[in-house]
């Protein structure tokens, strides 16, 4: 058998073991050593490709893909820097748990280190950012070889995929020819469904002991608070909603925490604390004896610096993937177990509660700050915090926000509150990074509806060129873009109080003309120059497919006085609920 056919038997049956462990979507940078692979791919019947020219943009597509699917997608270069511009969004993957399995194509060993072109020490290239690196064997179409290939194929996407799921990295050396035979390569195809080896992680569940512990533990307690990060399987709202309600606690749900929007029961959920725990009488009102965590550390700095005071409080994080999601230090006990298996199992076995007076003081505060927070609807003029407050009620049933870091994530946290629209809060929180928020979101909008992403001008920019993917793939996708011609969050920082080199290092205004982008990138644009406008353009914005891009000039100055005012006016409302004057 000669090199061609040792290439294809080797490849093709690869690539076919990724399509029988269910791996549909793969993403694709064009190169050339990556030939063999991508070539494979496209013409699998069971693997959709998606084709991306810029490795940084596809590789935080692949991500945005992985979120939404909520299973591993494939991520191919050829080698070289193009296998660097996927390590930021490995970086994501990693912290934010998304199943990706990068496939990065190499010179083969006589060539590197030599000086040949496009050749660079691609060995754990990504460090200790990936769960799993696999330095590839060459090609061979032995049966052992063969039987290699489909099971680092398997183990790659179960790796990928299993608790805590992240990125694995294979590292493909590859000699010329590079070109297989795509009519042979059908032969090595097996039927569908019918992998090579069977990977079962299953899943961590508690013991008696520990049950019967943490049941009498908990049953003990009289001013506990459940703490909710991002949340990403689906089971754990309902799951976390009835333990709660049992315990009497209120839950704290963070807006990734999809807990803040659906037809479940919100009775117990509290969203307005970013803004409450911020005053002192509040934080002084609330010492709970235990705290329960589930999922990833929420996005509130009011939270967490209230959290870190509870050193009074027992700490549970609860984690099914066996990590260490604790900035606080104040953890008693990490529980590794599957979250939704915890909920069930203690709550069969906890009494009802009976006194829900501390229950109804947190829902007292939170009702009073939301209130106060209304007062910003009464802004006329153009503003971030009023933008969100609009959003949960501008956007459709079943739809989804994308959001980017920095200000964008913090306003969500703020104003969107409680509702009915079932609509999904998605953000990149691994690394908390402003870099490829627009491709990622990008992502998203291939497999969900009437998708929004709200975004700040310098995070904007800093990834405009993964709006391509949105030309050339007929992505629809609303973009709204908040442009207050800098960097808004550090006007919030004590960098700030720094006046003479504030704006040449924090502020950075740009002046950009993004009306530019738009007809670059085929999209169609509207700059708003009031709330009824932005009402309407957003309204319309979901009947015109393709790429829209609103943007809402704002002012960072006057945005942050605005902040400060309301957190201000929060604080007397609460004055009013522990002076009983309101309930």
């Amino acid at each position: 058998m000669n090199d061609r056919d040792a290439l294809t038997a080797y490849a093709a049956s690869f690539v076919d073991e990724l399509a029988q462990n269910r791996m549909k979507h793969v993403v694709v940078s064009p190169g050339s050593r990556s030939t063999p692979l991508a070539l494979l791919m496209v013409e699998h019947p069971d693997i959709q490709v998606h084709i991306n020219v810029d490795e940084r943009s596809a590789s935080f597509f692949a991500l945005g893909l992985a979120k939404a699917l909520k299973e591993p997608v494939g991520l191919l270069c050829t080698s070289g820097t193009a296998a660097a511009n996927f390590h930021p969004a490995v970086i994501e993957a990693f912290y934010s748990r998304v199943p990706l399995v990068v496939l990065t194509a190499d010179r083969p060993h006589e060539l590197r280190d030599v000086g040949a072109p496009q050749a660079i020490d691609q060995i754990n290239l990504y460090g200790k950012q990936v769960k799993w690196f696999v330095e590839m064997a060459l090609p061979e179409s032995s049966d052992e070889m063969i039987r290699y290939a489909r099971t680092i194929g398997a183990r790659a996407v179960a790796t990928a995929s299993m608790e805590p799921s992240g990125p694995v990295h294979l590292n493909f050396p590859l000699r010329e020819p590079l070109i297989p035979d795509l009519k042979q390569a059908k032969e090595y195809r097996q039927s569908k469904e019918t992998p090579t080896v069977m990977i079962d992680s299953g899943i961590r569940s508690l013991t008696t002991a520990q049950l019967d512990g943490l049941t009498s533990t908990l049953s003990k307690a009289k001013q506990g608070i459940i703490v909710c990060g991002e949340l990403r399987n689906p089971e754990m709202k309902d799951a976390i909603i009835t333990l709660a309600d049992k315990l009497g606690f209120p839950i704290l749900a963070d807006p990734l925490s999809q807990l803040r929007s659906g037809t479940h029961d919100k009775d117990a959920i509290i969203e307005a604390y970013d803004t409450f725990l911020r005053d002192e009488a509040a934080k002084a009102a609330f010492q709970p004896d235990v705290v329960l965590r589930f999922g990833s550390m929420p996005v509130s700095k009011p939270l967490l610096l209230f959290l870190k005071k509870q050193k009074q409080a027992l700490t549970l994080v609860i984690d099914g993937g066996a990590g260490w999601r604790e900035p606080a230090g104040l953890a008693t006990s990490m529980i590794y177990c599957d979250e939704v298996d915890f909920c069930h199992r203690i709550g069969e076995k906890l009494p009802e509660a009976t006194d829900r007076d501390w229950l109804g003081l947190w829902q007292s505060i939170n009702g009073a700050t939301k209130n106060a927070l209304s007062s910003i609807q009464d802004e006329s003029e153009l503003s971030e915090g009023k933008l969100f407050s609009l959003l949960q009620d501008m956007m459709p049933v079943g739809s989804t926000v994308f959001v980017g870091n920095s200000m964008p994530i913090r306003d969500l946290d703020t104003f969107f509150l409680n509702n009915e629209k079932s609509i999904k809060t998605m953000a990149n929180r691994g690394a908390n990074g402003i870099d490829g928020v627009v491709s990622t979101a990008i992502g998203v909008s291939t497999v969900t509806e009437n998708t929004v992403l709200a975004i700040g001008d310098l995070s904007f920019f800093h990834d405009m060129n993964g709006l391509l993917a949105a030309k050339l793939q007929k992505q629809n996708i609303t973009v709204l873009l908040i442009n207050n011609d800098g960097g808004g969050i550090f006007s919030f920082l004590p960098q700030a109080k720094e006046k003479e080199h504030f704006e040449t290092l924090f502020g950075t205004p740009h002046g950009l003309d993004f009306s530019h982008a738009a007809l670059l990138y085929g999209g169609k644009y509207n700059k708003v120059r009031n709330w009824d406008e932005l009402k309407q353009v957003f309204t319309d914005s979901f009947e015109i497919p393709g790429l829209k891009i609103i943007e809402v000039p704002t002012e960072r100055e006057s945005n942050m006085q605005t902040h400060r005012n309301l957190w201000s006016f929060v604080s007397q409302e609460i004055k009013r609920v522990l002076d009983g004057e309101i309930s």
